[in-house]
């Protein structure tokens, strides 16, 4: 028997509805109908991939992220994702875009949890 991922869960020491609703711009995700600003969680879900779960916790973010998440956009570049990222609130974490069109950017959501957007499948299948 193997185990399968139900959740992927955020810490936030924030407002958990408001942790999400940025993730919901990432993903394209709606909000729990359930999930109210000021609850202690929030949650995306989507059928058949695991859920994105909110949590306040009492302790802030104090290293780097040990995992994260590899974002590939599916309808537009990286470096358009890059920017409609930061324009959505995330900050840029590392820069690691080489001259030949590869690589990746490190960003950061509002509460600091670092991921990363890839080239889109588009880009990779031009190189």
């Amino acid at each position: 028997m193997v185990a399968s991922i139900h959740n992927i869960t955020f810490d936030t020491t924030g407002d958990p509805y408001e942790l999400a609703q940025f993730w919901s711009t990432v993903v394209g995700r709606p909000l729990s109908t359930d999930d109210q600003p000021g609850d202690p969680e929030a949650s995306l879900a989507a059928d058949g991939l695991p859920t994105m779960l909110f949590i306040r916790v009492p302790d802030g973010k104090a290293v780097k992220n040990r995992v994260h998440l590899d974002l590939q956009p599916q309808d537009r570049t990286r470096d358009e994702e890059v920017d409609r990222l930061i324009g959505a609130g995330a900050k840029l974490v590392g820069d690691h875009r080489r001259p030949d069109g590869t690589g990746w950017v490190t960003l950061a959501d509002p509460e600091g949890n670092e991921f990363c957007v890839e080239r889109s499948a588009a880009e990779r299948a031009a190189a």
